[in-house]
């Protein structure tokens, strides 16, 4: 399969090659993009917040749009998937005990630690366990590597570093070397201490190696998360997650005897032996629980030759809702870049779908809740397809669609993970375009938008972000625009629809591309497949094989 792939887009681009770039069959304009971008960015909506009016508001635009293009419904009669989910306000105790035969440590909630808890006990304690040093606190069989080999933590605390074993080596081998894998993400970190059985896991917080500071980390103290409900199926939970700044970690190690210079560079090796730091710990969290459900809203066009093999492009549709005001008063997050550009260019997709041509597959449209707050609707899709994922071609994620105008390049988010950033540089070379690598992959965002959840469970997914090299004025230019909205928009109230600030014209190229690159895929019998030392492979290899 993959060498047939590869050869037809090494003929396609040979072809390129010979051949003056070509018009594309449908051509979008900036009036398939912005009147959707207004609308969902508009005050109107509240901020598009989970379980909120904005919510209501929101899924019910989204499905008239699909209804009004003719699009069929894509979960049977419905254009809608509930998310059952679960709202979890952790107040933990203002102090942590460390306990050995040398003294005890007490440390100070949100200055020195935070934790929380994805269990819903009205009291979570833990009193006096074990201390474990579990290295980066991974297990990856294909890169040779078992923090928890030959040791056994069910009940006891696990303290991990962050990131990978290669950050900061300069070996690219090592991993990969200083591009982050999922095994660096903080998240996979609480997920294999709780497949370990640990009563709890602490990261030590390093602001380089995490790619922010601890003042980030304290924004989960005492607050609501957001988790998917999963009563019924009780997997599971650590009593609690969280962080530990740098400096608690090595007072933390000199209790034990260690040093965290000695225990990081033994920590580097793959013969690293998790070790008990002969101390315990002591901490507890009240929990109140309150249960809703929020929706997914998707939408297809049926393929003409093969509807059961399904091409899925996703975009998530809530932002942050009504909260803290900023310093004019507005207290909206309306998300216009973050994420109604990437919803008004799904609407967009799917009429240039219904117009054009029928597909030979199924194109299917879907719109996630609960991104901002942990990729949860896609999280939910994922766990409860509605397509097999063994039937799934692939899926192509939208997170911020470029509002800076026309740029020569598209940033790869994750290269060398899949085929499809093969297939993606097919068609840029078709427009006169080009990619260029993300230019901080130490921050893994191939982790940290919905394409992720797809990518989870063996579905090649493809996310690409806006370019920096503006056809006008260069790269440097193009950078500081980028800049610019994260320092004083990203997150923030202000982060609104400016016709005097934003330019189209850069959008309406990234939707064309993203519209060729699945017009391509859809109307072709190929399946991307990952790349050789991509963390996915094995799972997609492990169901098609049968």
């Amino acid at each position: 399969m993959k060498k047939t792939f590869f050869a037809a887009l090494a003929i396609s681009a040979g072809l390129v090659a010979c051949q003056a770039p070509k018009k594309p069959g449908y051509t979008f304009q900036v009036a398939d993009l912005e009147p959707n971008l207004i609308k969902l960015s508009s005050d109107e909506f509240m901020g598009r917040m989970p379980f909120t009016e904005g919510e209501e508001i929101t899924t019910e635009f989204l499905e008239t749009e699909f209804k009004s293009m003719g699009l069929e419904p894509g979960n049977g009669d419905s254009y809608f998937q509930d998310v059952p989910m679960v709202s979890i306000f952790s107040q933990p105790s203002e102090q942590m005990t460390f306990s050995s035969a040398k003294g005890n440590l007490e440390v100070q909630g949100l200055q020195d630690f935070v934790i929380w808890t994805q269990r819903t006990d009205s009291l979570v304690e833990v009193k006096d366990a074990e201390v474990v040093f579990a290295g980066f606190g991974i297990v990856a069989p294909e890169y040779g590597w078992n923090d928890y080999q030959d040791i056994d933590v069910k009940g006891k605390i696990v303290v991990v570093l962050v990131n990978d074993p290669g950050f900061g080596t300069e070996d690219a081998s090592l991993f990969k070397g200083n591009t982050m894998t999922y095994y660096g993400r903080w998240t996979y970190k609480y997920e294999e201490a709780a497949r370990q059985g640990a009563a709890g896991c602490l990261i030590i917080h390093n602001t380089i190696p995490a790619g922010y500071g601890f003042n980030v980390i304290q924004n989960s103290w005492k607050a609501s998360k957001l988790y998917l409900d999963d009563r019924g199926k009780e997997p599971y939970k650590l009593g609690f997650e969280g962080w530990i700044t740098l400096p608690t970690a090595k007072k933390l190690f000199e209790m034990s005897g260690m040093t965290d210079s000695e225990m990081l560079a033994k920590a580097r090796k793959s013969d690293f032996q998790a070790v008990s730091m002969g101390v315990s710990a002591s901490a507890s969290i009240q929990v109140e629980a309150n249960y809703n459900v929020s929706k997914n809203v998707v939408a297809k066009v049926t393929g003409k030759t093969r509807p059961e093999e399904y091409l899925i492009y996703s975009a998530h549709w809530d932002h942050f809702g009504i909260g803290k005001p900023d310093e004019t008063g507005d207290s909206i997050y309306n998300g216009a870049l973050d994420n109604a550009s990437g919803t008004a260019a799904l609407l967009a997709l799917a009429k240039a779908f219904k117009t054009a041509a029928q597909p030979e597959r199924t194109v299917v449209f879907l719109a996630v809740t609960a991104e901002e707050q942990g990729l949860w609707g896609s999280a939910y899709y994922a766990q409860n397809p509605i397509y097999p994922v063994e039937k799934t071609v692939a899926n192509i994620n939208m997170d911020g669609i470029n509002p800076y105008g026309k740029m020569k390049d598209v940033s790869i988010i994750g290269v060398g993970q899949s085929e499809m950033e093969d297939l993606l540089n097919v068609e840029l070379e078709k427009l006169g375009r080009y990619s260029a690598p993300e230019p901080n992959p130490v921050a893994g965002y191939y982790f940290r938008s919905d394409h992720f959840n797809f990518a989870k469970v063996g579905i090649p997914a493809l996310y690409f972000g806006t370019g920096i090299d503006h056809v006008e004025k260069g790269k440097e230019y193009g950078k500081q625009l980028q800049d610019d909205y994260t320092a004083n928009y990203y997150h923030k109230p202000n982060e609104e629809y400016d016709p005097e600030r934003w330019n189209l014209d850069g959008a309406v190229d990234d939707v064309q591309l993203l519209f060729n690159v699945g017009k391509s895929l859809a109307n072709s019998d190929k399946w991307p497949s990952w790349k050789e030392g991509s963390e996915f492979k094995s799972v997609r290899d492990g169901y098609m094989k049968k």
